[in-house]
């Protein structure tokens, strides 16, 4: 393993790469992961040895905080190869941004920026070779950060683990996503953590999604705790509804997380004209719309799959199925998006960053 100093980054590289016993044309979305990973820990009040080193378990304490308490937050990312072998990040302060949102709202110390961008950059330029060109091949970046203080004590811990895991990635394909809307369950709650990305948010979901799987639904559309008569969430991910021709989104609150790819689209659909509304999104106009046919699309918005169309949903035992559509706002949208991060068109956006 050889050892240098970039900056104020120590890396050890690996003795050697495990890149070619990678099946590039068919991997299962963020199961395989690139040699190297960023780590840098918290202590004694201070971000202190960030280092990128090859990817291996790591050593904690039985009694670490996030086992306990479950402070735990990450983000999700994406790094692109163009035509000329450049690396592109999408939207990075954005990720950043709210990366250190969602540390404040878990009681957690933010990351300083040089830390978080520069031991990213390093990363993937060590790892690079493992980022794929074309469209729809990507870098799947994961930036997370985990209680390691120990005791049992319920409070705050007073150290901390950051990394950064890289996961090359393919096209995103769900198939036909069917989904059933939430009557009794919630996401989150007012005065909660639905607008962080922490980890126990996707935790809680996991059981009425499964129960959703076993009726022949593969997702959940959330909606409010106190009501649930609005739509906030499907998935994972954010989601939109057309009814005619008007684009629908709910607004972000301390319920619904503040998608990078969800502000993106609807920025992208106001510059290309299309009639955009961020409003609460109701249940029954939803039903009502499809049964006067009125509704055209639903789909989900988020960083691996970018966009997932919905091609049903049931609501109280009966089932709405949309027929399907020609030039779709969603096939639309999603082929300006990803053109646009793969650099195969121009970024008048100002949202894709080089890797240097």
């Amino acid at each position: 393993m050889s050892t240098t100093q970039t900056s104020k980054i120590e890396i050890r590289k690996a003795d050697s790469s495990k890149i070619s016993s990678v099946d590039f044309e068919n991997l299962s979305f963020g199961a395989v992961f690139t040699d190297h990973l960023f780590e840098c820990d918290y202590k004694d009040g201070q971000w202190q040895n960030p280092v990128i080193k090859p990817y291996a378990p790591i050593l904690m304490d039985p009694s670490s905080k996030v086992f306990h308490y479950g402070q735990a937050i990450f983000e999700g990312m994406k790094a692109y190869k163009d035509e000329n072998n450049d690396v592109w990040l999408f939207r990075p302060d954005e990720n950043y941004k709210r990366f250190n949102n969602s540390a404040v709202r878990m009681a957690m110390p933010e990351v300083p920026e040089d830390i978080f961008m520069d031991g990213l950059n390093e990363l993937l330029k060590i790892d690079q070779e493992w980022i794929q060109r074309g469209n729809g091949a990507s870098m799947y970046i994961r930036p997370f950060m985990i209680a390691t203080g120990p005791g049992v004590i319920a409070n705050p811990s007073d150290e901390y683990k950051f990394m950064i895991l890289l996961s090359p990635a393919k096209a995103y394909y769900g198939g036909e996503v069917k989904v059933i809307i939430a009557e009794h369950f919630s996401r989150a709650a007012n005065g909660g953590i639905g607008a962080a990305k922490a980890a126990g948010n996707y935790a809680a979901q996991f059981y009425p999604t499964n129960l959703a799987n076993k009726d022949g639904f593969q997702q959940v559309i959330w909606t409010d705790d106190a009501t649930h008569t609005k739509l906030e969430e499907a998935g994972t991910m954010n989601v939109f509804f057309r009814i005619n021709d008007t684009l629908l989104t709910a607004p972000t609150s301390e319920r619904i997380l503040d998608g990078v790819t969800r502000k993106s689209l609807i920025a992208m659909a106001e510059k290309e004209g299309l009639n955009v509304e961020v409003r609460p999104v109701i249940v029954s106009e939803l039903v009502e719309a499809a049964k006067n046919g009125s509704l055209k699309e639903i789909f989900g918005a988020g960083t691996a799959a970018v966009i997932s169309v919905i091609k049903g949903f049931s609501y109280k035992d009966e089932y709405y199925e949309m027929a399907p559509i020609e030039n779709s706002y969603a096939s639309f949208l999603k082929e300006k998006l990803t053109s646009l991060q793969n650099k195969l068109s121009e970024d008048t956006y100002g949202w894709t960053v080089k890797v240097q």
